[in-house]
């Protein structure tokens, strides 16, 4: 406080990084369940974390190191020696070999003697046989090409108008409908619950985080400084 030359008291803000004061129907309370609820949990927490540290460091480490190198690395070594190589070696020679012989002598080979003297030497020999009658038959292949076509054009746009008659006559009256009901049901509705919430929660979520939240936080932070919990 500063008196002028009149002798008025003048009064001098804060400075900038001093927290604001409290009023007392709010810090009272706050600091009450600081102490009861706040300020336990976390001395729990700081105790669990310490005794957690402690035990990993000197107990669960040391007990994993030495479990890892005489047990488990052992036992990785005689499993990989009596069991993988022994069972890889049975798989290969019993199962993979034996099978790999059977499907190239008893499938592959006669498969492909089928495929040869019966599929492509009797149509090599066709093909031949035909070879003077090919302009005819490619007459004939055109012709029938250019039929198919036509006929698979003509069911092309046949489906193509059934299909547009369907959607004018039943798939657009329904979403011009169900359009017509969203934008007049749905949509008010949702902005009335969010001019309801705006109206309502939010102030409420506010005043709930300036009037109690704020001010449990603040007692929070100055009651684990006093205890040294707090950089």
């Amino acid at each position: 406080m500063t008196t002028s030359d009149r002798g008025t008291r003048v009064s001098v803000p804060p400075p900038a990084d001093q927290p604001p004061r409290l009023s007392p129907l709010i810090a009272v309370p706050a600091r009450v369940v600081a102490l009861l609820v706040v300020v336990p949990l976390r001395l729990i927490w700081e105790a669990v974390v310490a005794v957690g540290g402690f035990v990993y460091r000197y107990l669960l480490a040391p007990v994993g190191r030495f479990l890892y190198r005489y047990l488990l690395r052992p036992i990785g070594w005689l499993l990989h020696r009596v069991v993988w190589l022994p069972l890889t070696w049975l798989f290969r020679y019993l199962i993979w070999v034996p099978l790999v012989w059977l499907l190239r002598y008893l499938v592959w080979i006669p498969l492909t003697w089928v495929v040869r003297y019966l599929i492509w030497v009797p149509l090599d020999w066709l093909a031949r046989l035909l070879a003077p009658a090919g302009p005819v038959l490619a007459r004939w292949l055109d012709a029938l090409w250019r039929v198919l076509a036509d006929a698979v054009g003509y069911a092309w746009r046949a489906a193509g108008w059934l299909l547009r008659g369907i959607y004018l006559v039943l798939f657009r009256p329904i979403g011009l409908v169900l359009a017509w009901t969203w934008r007049h049901t749905v949509v008010p509705v949702a902005r009335g619950v969010r001019a309801v919430w705006r109206a309502t929660v939010v102030p409420v979520a506010r005043w709930v985080n300036r009037a109690v939240l704020g001010p449990v936080r603040a007692v929070t932070r100055e009651i684990l400084a006093a205890l040294g919990l707090r950089g």
